[in-house]
């Protein structure tokens, strides 16, 4: 498969390079997935979809014009190679257009475990969506069903370069998940369980997810309102990595480029509390975001995108790295498997001296101003009272600034990778409860 779709993406950039391109990038794709979504024993959705797709790169000097097609014959390429070349030649200038130099490119390609020996078909898909969504209902509490879903899919890509770059890529990955309400009319509450990985047989099982979601419901029923007040906030480890997705947009090169970065000014400065590392690796076998190199064809590397707080790093593309004046740093798909390093404390113990505080279990909508780290948004989770979470707690938005935040954050020693972006339970000192 791999060896098909190099070939289409090789013979699209020797067209275009034929034609007169000075440059040219193209990356096909192959790809199938199965989803079933499930609602009160009943079918909701069952689709299956197969494709293939290519996009096409060429650069005319400095300009360049992309374009995409589904049909993958040598006419249809062809014919795709001589539109995008003459685009190219209409389209103005950008002075940091153009391809990796050849010394930028990957040159390490490690086994990274990335094809599962086993994907469930649709029958098996629509089994553990009715199994998950079981589960959740047998828990005592639970009324109703929010839906469940389960979804398979195997994608194989190769990109090729005329700088000499032409790599493939294929991954699997299977994931499923199911809500569950609790409480009737006004006083419903809902909540929610997942899992997904790379191969099926790292999947958490389907009948602890479910009742882990109808557990996670039904403690939420009667949830209350709070006074408005200053107290601590923990992060549930579930919710704790949407902090760090706050960051990772205010490092992207395009961010600083443009100056709309509330973290403009602060490369090399401490902008996380000491205890906190926050890593970026891309080479985690059966990792879900794992990849060797990025769509530029540059090198992935194992970094501290945040050092004992220190802030090391841009995540530049070729792009912004040029429109900087800084070296690219694979970052051209944007990133690998960011985590935070576990601290020392467990949860307990994070909670333990708080008199009066809020366990923050779910977020919802948001407001952050990228460009001042303004944070405002709606949550709901539990009260915490001498160190213990007692009742349940809704409709309030916790308002704060980022930067201030991050330099308060203690992390937990509970992490656990079961996204792109992972966090441990994490306390931050120094927020703003608006409630009653």
């Amino acid at each position: 498969m791999i060896e098909d779709l190099l070939t289409i993406a090789s013979d699209a950039v020797a067209h275009a390079r034929k034609l007169g391109a000075d440059a040219v990038e193209a990356s096909v794709a192959d790809s199938r997935s199965t989803d079933v979504e499930i609602r009160d024993g009943r079918i909701e959705k069952l689709e299956g979809a197969e494709g293939r797709r290519i996009g096409l790169t060429v650069f005319s000097g400095k300009s360049s014009a992309t374009i995409s097609g589904s049909v993958l014959t040598k006419e249809a390429i062809h014919r795709l190679a001589e539109n995008a070349l003459a685009m190219a030649r209409l389209a103005p200038p950008n002075p940091y257009a153009g391809v990796a130099e050849p010394e930028l490119l990957a040159n390490s390609f490690p086994n990274l475990d990335l094809v599962s020996g086993k994907l469930p078909d649709a029958a098996s898909l629509e089994r553990m969506a009715r199994e998950v969504e079981q589960a959740a209902l047998s828990v005592s509490g639970v009324s109703k069903s929010g839906g469940a879903s389960a979804s398979s899919g195997d994608r194989s890509s190769a990109i090729v370069i005329s700088n000499g770059f032409a790599q493939g890529h294929r991954r699997t990955g299977t994931s499923f998940s199911v809500s569950a309400i609790t409480g009737e009319g006004t006083g419903m509450e809902r909540d929610y369980d997942y899992s997904s990985a790379v191969h099926f047989d790292d999947l958490r099982p389907v009948e602890s997810v479910g009742l882990e979601a109808g557990r996670r419901a039904a403690r939420r029923l009667n949830s209350r309102k709070v006074k408005s007040q200053a107290v601590p906030i923990v992060f549930d480890k579930r919710v704790a990595a949407s902090l760090i997705g706050h960051m990772l947009g205010a490092i992207s090169g395009s961010a600083i480029a443009r100056g709309t970065s509330f973290l403009k000014d602060h490369l090399g400065q401490q902008i996380f509390s000491e205890g906190v590392t926050i890593v970026e690796d891309p080479f985690i076998p059966r990792g879900l975001a794992s990849r060797a190199f990025d769509g530029d064809g540059l090198a992935r590397v194992k970094r501290n995108i945040v050092d004992c707080g220190v802030l090391t790093t841009w995540l530049l593309d070729l792009r912004s790295a040029r429109q900087l004046d800084l070296r690219p740093t694979g970052h051209g798909s944007g990133t690998s498997n960011i985590y935070v390093k576990p601290g020392e404390a467990s949860r307990e113990e994070l909670l333990r001296d708080i008199a009066q505080g809020f366990y923050v279990t779910e977020m919802i909508g948001s407001s952050v101003n990228m460009v001042t780290g303004d944070y405002s948004r709606g949550a709901s989770g539990f009260w915490i009272e001498n160190g213990e979470l007692t009742y349940p707690v809704s409709e309030v938005t916790i308002a704060g600034n980022l930067k201030n935040m991050y330099l308060h954050v203690t992390p937990a020693n509970d992490l656990e990778f079961r996204s792109s972006v992972n966090a441990p339970t994490c306390r931050v000192e120094g927020l703003t409860i608006a409630g009653l």
